[in-house]
C-alpha cells in the first residue's frame, strides 16, 4: 500500500513569519498545529495558515524536498506559494469548519 508524504509551508499572515515541514497526514499535523497542540515555533509565532504543500509516496523525496525548500532565500519561497496560491488563502480553512 502507498503512503502519502506532503512537505507543506505555514504562514502566520500573507508574506509572514513562514514555516516548512514534511508529515504523512496533513489534515491531523494542521489539526494540531491550528489548535496549537504542539509546543515550538508554530505555536510561539502562531504559524498556522496552510499556503503551500507538496506530495509524494516518497519519504526520501518528501524529505529532501523539505530540506531544498529550508535552503531556499525568503524571495524564493514567497515566489513559489504565489505561483500557486497568489491569494495566500489557507488551504486548510475547511477541513475544520
Amino acid at each position: 500500500m502507498d503512503k502519502n508524504y506532503y512537505v507543506y509551508i505555514l504562514a502566520s499572515k500573507r508574506n509572514g513569519t513562514l514555516y516548512i515541514g514534511v508529515t504523512n497526514d496533513l489534515e491531523n499535523r494542521m489539526f494540531q498545529h491550528k489548535n496549537k497542540l504542539i509546543d515550538g515555533f508554530t505555536k510561539k509565532y502562531s504559524v498556522d495558515k496552510l499556503v503551500h504543500f507538496e506530495m509524494t509516496n516518497d519519504i526520501i523525496s518528501a524529505i529532501q524536498r523539505e530540506k531544498q525548500l529550508k535552503k531556499w532565500n525568503r524571495r524564493w519561497k514567497l515566489a513559489l506559494i504565489e505561483k500557486e496560491n497568489p491569494e495566500w488563502k489557507d488551504l486548510s480553512k475547511e477541513w475544520f469548519e
